[in-house]
């Protein structure tokens, strides 16, 4: 018999002492077999969202400046493996969002990518669940196959010593594989919802015990088109659950999304709205359209361009950038909708391990790729959202380290440029090289 490697399911290991979290609902034996109401999830219509500053959000959480994961009250099996993954301190977005999440609030997160959004909620999740009924009591949505991996991998990495079963559900593998995990009964489900849709309407997956529903990277979910999926799954979904939603920006869609499913939400908000990362710098090489493959191949000969993600807008614009990098002699990648999920995987796990100095991608990376060390980001193509911007370069500078951005811009980019220069609310500085400007 064989097996997908790309369904990973951890063993189960229950049992052990837990400690008591004072703020978090406990787990009350199911008589009905649907989840008891959590203390702080209303019945009411849902209500405005209560807006918590950071100084709000952090006296909310008792967690001083500067502390680390131990004192956000978690049990010290979740604390281990997140010594293992070898964190020590949270980020800003972890430091409000996990003590919240434990309290049984709803909450909508907000920060840019690279911020550390996906351990936010897994955390949390993760001692919710820690010695529990076994049976599918969370749900996290995301909207592309490469975030719903990376979700899984932290669920894995978080959870290791939780004896959690967690499963990924998402198109372009097999899907007899998926039934079978499903049916063999998991904790966590973390799943793409046009797949997910296929394994409910064949009744492979019920989630009548739910108690933690999770979208993720919520603005991206909706730019690709899935409320109607979104709609779907949720109405298969108890009402009174907990809802907890992620996203980098705020648009008037997501904000209904919110104000639709979320119960009096505490918002926390890291960072201005549709800003840029501080730690990435920015530079604009004005070229002709001609010339971009030219110049792209004479910036990556230089030895600082040692992991570069390059982006273009068209997925045959990646397959021409990297064959023209290849007759240059430099080994490349491309990342676009038209590979096989087994070629997508392989492109990153060549790229992560340094095999692959170059990967060219259209916007499908541009979130849910958890690669650090990527030093520089380069904009092949300027994006025509400012937005989609903001998401391309957050794949560099992560973690607290830095990394540079260039974008190229031919003469018919120019007024995008100035939008998105507008957006992040500051000048990009123009390099000038010689034989490539053709002045601005």
């Amino acid at each position: 018999m064989t097996t997908d490697k790309r369904i990973k399911k951890t063993p189960v290991r229950r049992g052990g002492a837990r400690a008591k979290v004072g703020t978090l609902p406990e787990a009350a034996p199911r008589k009905s077999g649907r989840p008891s109401k959590p203390a702080a999830v209303a019945a009411a219509p849902a209500e405005p969202a209560e807006v918590l500053s950071l100084a709000e959000a952090e006296a909310a959480a008792s967690a001083s400046d500067g502390g680390g994961f131990a004192d956000l009250g978690l049990h010290e099996t979740v604390l281990r493996a997140i010594v293992d993954a070898g964190y020590t301190l949270p980020t800003p977005i972890q430091r409000q969002a996990i003590p919240l999440a434990l309290k049984g609030r709803d909450l909508m997160g907000l920060a840019q990518t690279g911020t550390g959004k996906t351990a936010g909620f897994s955390i949390p999740i993760i001692e919710r669940l820690y010695d529990g009924p076994h049976r599918t009591r969370a749900l996290i949505l995301t909207p592309t196959r490469e975030l719903c991996q990376q979700v899984e991998e932290s669920f894995r990495k978080y959870g290791k010593y939780a004896g959690l079963d967690v499963v990924s559900v998402y198109g372009g593998v097999g899907y007899d594989v998926q039934v079978a995990a499903l049916r063999d009964g998991v904790d966590v489900v973390v799943a793409t919802p046009g797949r997910l849709i296929d394994h409910l309407e064949k009744q492979n997956v019920s989630f009548d015990e739910l108690e933690v529903l999770v979208l993720d990277e919520a603005d991206r979910m909706l730019d690709m088109g899935f409320a109607p999926q979104i709609q779907r799954i949720i109405a298969t979904i108890p009402p009174y659950r907990q809802t907890l939603l992620f996203s980098a920006t705020m648009p008037p869609e997501v904000e209904a999304l919110a104000r639709k499913y979320l119960r009096k939400p505490v918002v926390v908000q890291v960072g201005r709205r549709s800003s840029a990362a501080t730690t990435v710098k920015h530079f604009v090489y004005p070229v002709p359209k001609q010339r971009k493959a030219e110049l792209l191949a004479e910036l990556l000969k230089q030895e600082s361009m040692d992991s570069v993600l390059v982006f273009t807008r068209t997925k045959h614009g990646a397959d021409r950038v990297v064959r023209h990098l290849e007759l240059e002699g430099i080994n490349a990648d491309a990342l676009h909708a038209d590979k096989t999920q087994g070629q997508r995987e392989s492109a990153l796990q060549r790229f992560k391990e340094g095999k692959t100095r170059v990967l060219v991608a259209t916007d499908i990376a541009q979130r849910g790729l958890d690669i650090s060390g990527i030093s520089h980001v380069i904009n092949y193509d300027v994006p025509q959202q400012a937005e989609d911007y903001v998401h391309r370069i957050g794949r560099t500078g992560r973690a607290a380290q830095t990394g540079d951005a260039y974008t190229f811009m031919c003469a018919d980019e120019i007024a995008m440029v100035k939008t998105i220069e507008r957006t992040i609310n500051q000048e990009i500085p123009r390099i000038s090289v010689t034989g490539y400007d053709f002045g601005t």
